[in-house]
């Protein structure tokens, strides 16, 4: 399977703060990465570099490459807007706009990014996102109400369907579950293996349960670095170094 990211030597500090060191790594099309390892490991801060969320960090700084279909994302020719259609973001904690209706928290990526769209494309779009993020039975006769009357687990699946509604090729979600009860979680695991057919999805998580079943790859990042990278199985099953082995069976983390 064809690679959508190549990362190459991809250090990040915080100041002077090491938080990455010399991460290689690479993301297939239409797969489900998680990244997954203790508090602190650098998790959350490696897939905000995919689509270069730390840009506004004060005093955040990267070196590396990260390659999106061979082009490096860090050149200061790629303008960072453009990246965010491409690679989208669903974070920790529900985030809908609390001032908008179900409808315009789907269409405002639309209306941002400057589509001319009629009323009824746009209303099509919208209907099409929240389809996609196994929303729409839920929501289709309320969608005049504010986005932040759903529940925990619709909200996280509107905001899912606010970043899906631009077409991005990646999806990155950080910890997308972790605010939410188990039949919500439940739900986004399924749309998870549903949305990887056609997309490419990396999962930043803390529960190891979850990366086995929702993972085709695993990463495991200790302190900053990449200890190791394999399929879902083998990882759980088999891993190659022993601090991951340890990880896994609960020495530390």
């Amino acid at each position: 399977m064809a690679n959508i990211f190549e990362i190459r030597n991809l250090c990040g500090w915080f100041g002077d703060h090491q938080v990455l060191k010399n991460i290689r790594m690479e993301i297939a099309k239409f797969s489900v990465t998680s990244v997954m390892g203790p508090s602190g490991c650098g998790k959350s801060t490696f897939i905000r570099c995919l689509n270069r969320m730390h840009d506004l960090t004060p005093g955040f700084r990267m070196s590396g490459e990260i390659l999106l279909d061979d082009v490096n994302i860090a050149s200061d020719r790629v303008d960072p807007v453009n990246l965010r259609r491409r690679v989208g973001m669903v974070f920790q904690q529900p985030n809908p706009f609390p001032r908008m209706s179900v409808f315009e928290n789907v269409a405002v990526g639309l209306k941002l990014n400057g589509k001319k769209m009629s009323r009824g494309e746009l209303a099509d779009a919208v209907e099409r996102s929240l389809n996609m993020a196994a929303l729409w039975n839920e929501v289709r006769d309320h969608l005049d109400r504010p986005g932040i009357s759903l529940s925990g687990g619709q909200q996280q699946r509107l905001c899912i369907a606010r970043a899906l509604a631009v077409e991005p090729e990646v999806l990155l979600m950080d910890e997308p579950c972790s605010a939410l009860d188990p039949v919500s979680t439940a739900k986004i695991e399924e749309l998870i293996e549903d949305l990887s057919e056609k997309y490419t999805i990396v999962v930043v998580t803390h529960n190891m349960q979850q990366a086995a079943r929702i993972s085709d790859n695993v990463a495991f990042f200790l302190l900053g670095e990449l200890i190791e990278m394999d399929k879902s199985g083998k990882i759980f099953t088999n891993p190659s170094d022993k601090r991951t082995e340890e990880y896994i069976t609960g020495r530390f983390g």
